[in-house]
């Protein structure tokens, strides 16, 4: 079999009908038609398949990012009946710690919410990602009608979940709202009263790292869901809770979301005391 624009275009109705996120949706596509690029006119092999992930290693991808790159292209061979050419993961052990510049800090993310100043909207959206923990693309569900009654259920992934709404939180969307005049529905829109995207999001958050004094690499959604899981595990340290809390299946992933800096994992070792 060889891969056709026709049998992309059939994997996308697919995973349509499979009610995959919309950003799962897109990350899956961008990935096969990478694969696609790579594979050409090609009978599709277990041997194509290898070949193009030690493409993306020669080519400079962290293993992480390979990874998610073959489970994608797996997806699509499982739906191409192709179970049989699918390449196997990359092994990766557990890091202990995260460098310096990928851990956004308390600190930081305040002085975002300083440096978005009279940018309300902005401001709220930082507020309610890191105070609640969800994904950027569930700020479509905080709807007038679910934060008066104080909880967000939402629907991602093929799981529901309820998401407690803090009550200073509560109090400024609702007045948002009101000066919004949004009287019901999305409370996060744009002006022409469509969901807010995630690149005007993530690109409002980059213009505020300047004024805020925070590295660019730092300032991305993403970011702020990691600082509200390292927040609750540090005063809670129930992972499990924290698991359902994000709507992870695993608590595996959980466990990338709270590892901590270098520098506070040898500040940690040097308490140990074992080095006289």
């Amino acid at each position: 079999m060889v891969l056709s624009v026709q049998k992309l275009r059939a994997f996308a109705e697919y995973l349509i009908r499979e009610e995959k996120s919309r950003a799962t949706q897109e990350k899956y596509l961008r990935d096969v038609e990478a694969f696609y690029t790579f594979a050409g006119r090609q009978e599709l092999t277990k041997e194509l398949v290898i070949g193009w992930k030690k493409s993306l290693l020669e080519q400079g991808y962290a293993a992480r990012s390979v990874n998610s790159m073959i489970a994608s292209v797996n997806s699509l061979l499982d739906y191409l009946g192709l179970s049989c050419c699918k390449a196997k993961s990359l092994r990766m052990q557990h890091q202990s710690y995260c460098g310096e510049d990928q851990e956004l800090t308390k600190a930081e993310y305040l002085r975002l919410l300083t440096a978005s100043g009279r940018q309300k909207q902005l401001n709220l959206v930082l507020q309610t990602i890191c105070g609640t923990g969800i994904r950027v693309s569930e700020l479509s569900f905080f709807t007038v009608e679910a934060v008066k009654a104080g909880e967000v259920t939402v629907d991602c992934k093929n799981k529901t979940r309820r998401i407690l709404i803090p009550n200073k939180l509560k109090k400024a969307l609702l007045r948002y709202a009101q000066g919004q005049h949004i009287l019901s529905g999305a409370i996060f829109v744009t002006r022409t009263g469509k969901p807010l995207d995630r690149s005007n999001i993530w690109a409002a958050m980059k213009k505020l790292c300047a004024a805020a004094g925070v590295k660019e690499s730092k300032v991305f959604p993403h970011n702020l869901r990691k600082l509200f899981a390292r927040t609750f595990y540090g005063m809670d340290k129930d992972i499990a809770k924290l698991a359902d809390i994000l709507g992870h299946s695993s608590i595996n992933t959980t466990r990338i979301y709270i590892i901590t800096t270098g520098s506070e994992h040898r500040r940690r070792l040097e308490r140990l005391g074992l080095v006289i």
